[in-house]
């Protein structure tokens, strides 16, 4: 099979911008807020940010030398790591695709759902009218309407990715990263002008433990890994992409930094408004949606800022929906003798079309046939996400640790010129070996024995 040369990033600014892109997406603003409200707060930041910086750094590292090393994507990688770890291994790969494409089907459907608020206050500012409220209400309940702002969502998303990695997603990302950056700092600036700052600095920052229950570790697991794009198979086409000069544990360090302070900042920004809004921490996923637009056309200037903030959220959807595509576009380019970029990109997209009709019009037509009343993407992304990736990431750290030489886990890690290198290649090696699959394992099964307890008590 003839296989095209491979691309590679053109600056070093331009792998961090696409990388920290990725990660800083709707993961950040949207699900991260939510899920530390149901979580109780401080004592949830506090284990998400130790995860974070061990299991989500070692995952990051692991997942980039793998695309380095072997400049291809993450099936072609799982069936040379198959090899020597074992021929169950050869599932990692393309579960990771399947879950960037079922993934992507619902994260269109809720940037679908920010296009569209976007919209509404760029009508209202723009022609000085106060916003429609009561289309929030049809929004949710017009299956067709979602699936229509989800195709624009997809189309725009394969103009983008269909282009050369230069001209294509490097090039946007250049503009589009720092214009999210601005846009953070911005609403963070304005957030902590509002009267319930202190409160909310006290519900971030003070762990009291008794607030989490039994699902809280897999939670802040499942966190971790969705928001920093780890088993999706993002970092290991990104990091095929890498220059041969470029130092992996490094890079992978930084963006994990950068991820997690975009996940506190993104805390700091939502929580002010949402309890000024409703007086109460949101654990809603709709709620963003619900209450935040109520509160900004609340006050003067409120289109202003609500035009600013959904632009800003969209920046994110965009970045990380950006890399979802780019993983199954890559993946198919691999394993086609003739498909180019720009077919691959059509074909991926018509199929993620196809399967965005799904949280659209179950969405709206079966909103009500769960009995807990939670929409259909948020069962799917429960089960996924807290399930579906933890399993795909302890795969990968137990076959990247049976299945990858260490002299090539040495020449990718450590770096001659860094005293601590081989130390830290050691403590590195270790936590992958021994404490992420105690960790996921030990999180699983607190989940499995909380779920029975509570139906014990039921």
């Amino acid at each position: 099979m003839a296989v095209t040369p491979r691309s590679s990033w053109q600056t070093r600014l331009g792998f961090y911008l696409v990388a920290v892109g990725s990660a800083s997406g709707l993961g950040n603003l949207w699900r991260f807020p939510y899920v530390v409200g149901e979580n109780g707060g401080g004592a949830f930041i506090l284990i998400y940010t130790f995860l974070a910086l061990t299991l989500g750094s070692s995952l990051v590292i692991a997942e980039l030398i793998l695309g380095k090393s072997e400049k291809s994507g993450i099936i072609k990688v799982t069936q040379m790591l198959s090899q020597s770890a074992g021929r169950w291994s050869l599932w990692l790969g393309r579960a990771s695709v399947a879950m960037s494409l079922i993934v992507l089907s619902y994260y269109s459907v809720i940037s679908g759902w920010v296009l569209y608020f976007l919209t509404q206050f760029s009508v209202s500012f723009f022609s000085a009218s106060e916003l429609n409220l009561n289309s929030t209400h049809a929004l949710f309940e017009n299956g067709w309407l979602q699936f229509l702002l989800s195709s624009a969502h997809v189309l725009v998303l394969i103009v983008v990715v269909s282009k050369e990695l230069h001209e294509g997603i490097e090039k946007w990302l250049h503009y589009i990263v720092p214009i999210f950056g601005v846009l953070v700092l911005f609403l963070l600036y304005h957030s902590f002008n509002l009267s319930m700052q202190s409160t909310v600095l006290r519900f971030i920052f003070y762990p009291d433990f008794s607030k989490l229950n039994a699902s809280s570790l897999l939670q802040a697991v499942g966190q971790v890994l969705f928001t920093l794009s780890i088993g999706f198979g993002t970092l290991v086409t990104y990091g095929s992409y890498m220059r041969e000069d470029s130092s992996v544990p490094v890079a992978g360090f930084r963006v994990v930094l950068i991820d997690t302070v975009v996940s506190l900042m993104s805390v700091l920004i939502i929580y002010p408004i949402a309890f000024q809004a409703s007086q109460t921490s949101t654990s809603d996923p709709a709620l963003m949606f619900q209450v935040l637009p109520r509160f900004f056309n609340s006050f003067s200037g409120g289109s202003l800022f609500g035009l600013v903030f959904f632009l800003c959220l969209y920046f994110a959807a965009l970045n990380a929906s950006i890399g979802l595509l780019e993983v199954v576009v890559s993946n198919l380019k691999d394993f086609t003798r003739h498909l180019g970029r720009m077919r691959a990109s059509w074909f991926s997209g018509i199929v993620l079309l196809i399967l965005t009709l799904i949280p659209t019009l179950w969405g709206a037509v079966f909103k009500t046939v769960s009995p807990d009343e939670k929409s259909i993407i948020v069962h799917l992304d429960g089960v996924l996400v807290n399930w579906i990736l933890p399993m795909i990431a302890l795969g990968i750290s137990l076959a990247f640790i049976k299945g990858f030489a260490n002299a090539k886990k040495e020449k990718y890690f450590i770096n001659t010129e860094i005293s601590s290198s081989p130390k830290m290649f050691t403590h590195w090696v270790f936590v992958l070996k021994w404490l992420i699959p105690l960790i996921i394992s030990f999180a699983m099964g607190l989940y499995i024995w909380g779920s029975i307890y509570s139906t014990h008590q039921l």
